[in-house]
Parts: C-alpha cells; structure tokens; sequence
C-alpha cells in the first residue's frame, strides 16, 4: 500500500459528459431559499483547447444582489470568464434554471485563493441577498453551507475549527463538514458556496477541501482528515469589505 497527500481544489467541478438531503446546524435553511445558486459554464468547441470532451465548469455562488454573485476566484477562472465579454451562464435555483449573460465585476482579496463578484446582466428577480458577517468566526461555532456538488442543492452542518497560521492556508477560515460518516459531503461543485453563521450571516466562501488518496490494490481511494480535523477550507468574507475599502 502507498499514499500520497493531496490538498484538492474542488472549485469548479469540470464536467466530462456525467444527492442527497442533510440536517441543518443552526439555521434551517428554508430560510435560505434563493439565496444561494448552482452555476455553470456551458463551452463550445472553443472553449475546449485540449479537452474536447469537456462540456463546461460546475460551481457554487450566492446573491451578494440581485445583480451580483459572489463565488470562488478559481470557479470563475475555470469556467474562463473576463471582465469585459459577456458569457452566457447557467444559474440553478433548486429545481429550476435559466441562462443570463455574465461577466467578473472585480476580485477581492490578497491571498492565492481570490474571491469573485460576478456581474449579471439583469437582476434575478427571485433572489434573496445575504448579510455579510463582520467579525471573525470563533473555535467550534457552529455554521451551515448551501452547496450544489453535482449540481444538486445540498445544505450540510458543520463547525470552524481555526485560522490558517502559515504558508497559503495563512487566514484562511479552516473548518469541518460531514455528515454521518461521510467526510466528503462537500466536494466537487462546492466551492464558492457560502459558510453561513447562525444568524444567517455569510461569514466565509469554500474554496477547497483536504483529501488523502490512497492506492489498495490498483485502486485510488480518497479519503478525508481525521475527526475533530479541518476537512473543509475557505476565504472569510470580509475580503468583501477590504477590497471596498481600498478603493
């Protein structure tokens, strides 16, 4: 048997031509309805340099208004969207989806994992802004996200364990999700989703999760940290409020 340790950026899960319910932690997420949005980037024939049976990029956003959604920088640099061209996007609320044309408003943030603030090109009429959380998460405070991995709305619990102390996990909100006995509930398609507080605040935005893949027997087997560790990264949201005020 051998292993190799991975830190897998989950962002935007990239599809090659291919759900599950879970309990809240503190905040029942029918409170949460419209706020948060499956997106995805369709790509033609140009889109695929190399890949040509890539179809499109998969990830998570939520309203910052009407107008704007907020996501991973690596979601959007996956599905290759500018700031100037528009592209048309996919946008999944629940059950049902539309198409609006998109582009990258601004990035925030000074560490390698950026976040997005996408512009649409009108208002969704449906959505439900969410209150950014000024003040940082404490040890074991308990959070929620609203994910869509495989495109499927999926609320899960879990907890903020730390900060990130060094290298490029430096102030990053380190955190632990499962649910049951599965450690990788959130994974690909996760990553811009908001990590909410229970006062329904956002108070960071998935960017990656810790993984170990192990070869048994010709087989690769992911797996994730131990209990009581992080298994889940993210960029506290008041890079939102930097950014304004840096400018």
């Amino acid at each position: 048997m051998r292993g190799r340790a991975d830190h897998l950026l989950l962002g935007s899960f990239l599809l090659f031509a291919t759900t599950q319910h879970a309990g809240a932690a503190c905040i029942d997420p029918a409170q949460l309805a419209h706020s948060t949005v499956g997106i995805m980037r369709h790509f033609d024939d140009a889109d695929r340099d190399a890949l040509p049976n890539l179809i499109g990029v998969r990830g998570t956003g939520w309203f910052l208004s009407p107008t704007t959604i907020v996501t991973a920088e690596h979601v959007t640099a996956g599905m290759k969207l500018s700031t100037e061209e528009w592209k048309s996007l996919e946008i999944a609320d629940g059950e049902s989806s539309h198409f609006i044309a998109a582009r990258i408003q601004r990035l925030a943030g000074a560490r390698a994992e950026k976040l997005a603030v996408v512009e649409l090109e009108h208002a969704v009429s449906a959505a439900r802004s969410v209150a950014i959380r000024r003040e940082p998460l404490v040890p074991d405070e308990q959070v929620i996200t609203l994910a869509y991995p495989a495109g499927s709305l999926h609320p899960v619990g879990g907890r903020f364990v730390r900060f990130g102390d060094d290298g490029k996990l430096a102030g990053m909100a380190l955190l632990e999700f499962y649910e049951g006995e599965n450690r990788l509930v959130i994974d690909h398609g996760a990553s811009g989703a908001p990590v909410i507080d229970c006062d329904g605040r956002v108070a960071a935005v998935i960017s990656n999760v810790f993984t170990q893949s192990i070869v048994w027997a010709s087989h690769q087997i992911r797996i994730s940290t131990a209990w009581g560790m992080p298994n889940v990264v993210s960029v506290p949201v008041q890079v939102l409020d930097e950014f304004a005020q840096a400018n």
